[in-house]
């Protein structure tokens, strides 16, 4: 059977996993933390790099559909990977209402009821759902070239914006803030959740490994090209748009780089960044419901996902996973409504990373496990990638136990 992801593609899944509702919301999500934002975008940057390296070295050694679960089933066995094939499928399921909440917020642009009235606003995120469902249904290689059209066309308002807000504001006018009056460890180790959100998707070209050119070197490659493509938008366009907005009115906005857009350059800016966020969280909704519907599919080879998982359509794509997984996130989506749209996005993200961190934690030890087989074996191993399994590991348990920090 023909691969349909190629370099590219891959690269472009990674890069529309990561820039999503991510980057288009989380300012507002960070703003009561002024620049020590900085600090928790730097370290969590450090962590996912070494996340990556790890995921590179899995891959190289032996690339398998299913990402992280797959790895953790070679290293641990059966019942470890149930627990990340579970938790990872989760994660992607609850991304996917995540980022159908933050494509409503946008859509408040053009239908201010979408802001104002909860139900309206779910509606519009289960439409953002199915739409893209429906996308996924016609297949991996429609999906794929979707998504690399949407990456192309995303970053064009975030590099504008963040470049235009650097220059007109003042990025040394943030104020540090402490909400919470924590131990500054602590503190940061609570934002690095919020903004891992950002890098959910880093493992993506690793999950379709079964419909990619050259796995071995095409998946690495769009790993850390990726993960780099990905810092730089981020870095630049966040300190743009929390240079020009106040924390304190940055914190309230649904859609804060239509709102930088405005103050630079009036509502024909707001316009065009507001199509181009809707854009990118489309893409990146694209992309998370391919991945939600894989897991499963690759889960029920081995049996540790329900045996329906495993039914695909005469083109071979997983249509019962797919839709499962997006009735879960519509679910999800009614389950939150009432908390508004900010609310509703923050506490679905937090479950959402909260969940993948889990399955990055396991990917990282079983990266170390594997290693160590090898060297039982007498297969020679490089001492580097398991340094970088060792850091991967400790970054995943760090941002873990930010997760306690935010819930309580």
């Amino acid at each position: 059977m023909s691969k349909s992801i190629g370099a590219w593609r891959s690269w472009a899944l990674v890069v529309g996993s990561m820039i999503g509702s991510g980057i288009f919301t989380l300012p507002a999500i960070l703003a009561p933390y002024g620049s020590y934002s900085f600090v928790g975008w730097l370290a969590t940057a450090i962590g996912a790099i070494f996340i990556v390296l790890s995921f590179c070295q899995l891959t190289r050694r032996s690339p398998k559909a299913g990402g992280p679960y797959a790895y953790v089933y070679e290293a641990f066995g059966k019942r470890a990977a149930q627990i990340v094939a579970y938790g990872y499928w989760i994660s992607l399921w609850s991304g996917v209402a995540a980022i159908a909440i933050s494509f409503s917020g946008y859509m408040a642009y053009f239908f201010p009821i979408a802001a104002e009235n909860n139900l309206a606003g779910a509606f519009f995120s289960l439409g953002a759902v199915a739409i893209f469902s429906y996308v996924n249904i016609r297949g991996i290689e429609e999906a794929s070239i979707v998504q690399l059209v949407t990456v192309i066309l995303k970053m064009i308002p975030l590099i504008l914006i963040g470049t235009a807000g650097l220059y007109f504001g003042d990025v040394t006018e943030i104020p540090a803030i402490n909400p919470n009056d924590e131990p500054f460890p602590i503190m940061v180790s609570g934002i690095c959740l919020l903004i891992m959100w950002s890098y959910i998707g880093v493992e993506a070209a690793t999950v379709p490994a079964d419909d990619t050119e050259n796995p071995t070197k095409t998946i690495p490659r769009a790993l850390i090209i990726g993960v780099l493509t990905t810092t730089a938008v981020y870095v630049v366009s966040i300190a743009g748009v929390m240079a020009m907005i106040s924390p304190l009115d940055l914190q309230h906005s649904v859609s804060p780089f239509t709102d930088a857009a405005q103050m630079l350059f009036g509502q024909s800016g707001a316009l065009i960044v507001t199509i181009g966020a809707l854009i990118a969280i489309g893409g990146a909704l694209n992309s998370m419901i391919l991945l939600s519907g894989i897991v499963p599919l690759a889960g029920a080879r081995d049996g540790v996902f329900p045996a329906f998982f495993k039914r695909k359509d005469k083109n071979g794509t997983p249509v019962v996973s797919i839709i499962f997984s997006s009735l879960l996130a519509g679910a999800i989506i009614f389950m939150s409504a009432s908390r508004g749209l900010l609310g509703a996005f923050e506490f679905v993200i937090l479950l959402s990373t909260f969940t993948i961190l889990i399955a990055y934690l396991g990917a990282a030890l079983a990266s170390i496990k594997l290693q160590y087989m090898d060297l039982e074996a007498g297969i020679k191993i490089n001492y580097l990638d398991l340094l970088v399994s060792i850091l991967a590991t400790i970054f995943s348990i760090i941002a873990i136990i930010g997760a306690g920090v935010i819930y309580n």
